[in-house]
């Protein structure tokens, strides 16, 4: 098995997919790289959606009214802090269903902003990129110095 170099896994990594190897020649987003990245996608979904069922459970059970007033300040702040993540991964399913229905319309893959191809290894490490990585670096330059 070869080494990562990278300091984080690619999302296809994570959910247990192996990186798409494309054959010399292989036309970008065929049927098996969409159905590769529908699977990474589909996996994704599902792994957030037992997440945010196991922190409704965990809230539910683990609601006490606790005498000490330190310790449910904690509480209240560990489940403010789980309730964040969970609004931020509720986001997070919204861009995945919107990369389902791009793979389903056989436009997954190319950037919202010029139509060039996004590329395997980005998606990999960012199944929900809508922008090839030339646009992402000009938005982020146009961030910064709006917000400069």
């Amino acid at each position: 098995m070869k080494k990562q170099t990278s300091s984080s896994a690619s999302q296809a990594q994570i959910h247990g997919f192996a990186p798409y190897h494309p054959a010399k020649d292989e036309e970008y987003m065929n049927e098996p790289q969409r159905a590769h990245f529908r699977q990474i996608l589909l996996a994704w979904r599902q792994e957030l959606m037992e997440e945010a069922d196991r922190t409704m459970h965990h809230l539910q059970d683990e609601q006490a009214n606790l005498p000490d007033p330190a310790d449910r300040a904690t509480q209240e702040e560990e489940f403010a802090l789980e309730l964040r993540t969970r609004d931020r991964e509720r986001k997070l399913l919204k861009k995945i269903e919107k990369a389902l229905d791009q793979v389903d319309k056989d436009d997954y893959g190319f950037c919202t902003a010029c139509g060039v191809e996004i590329g395997i290894r980005r998606l990999e490490a960012r199944p929900t990129a809508e922008l090839c990585i030339d646009c992402k670096e000009l938005a982020e330059i146009k961030e910064k110095q709006l917000a400069g």
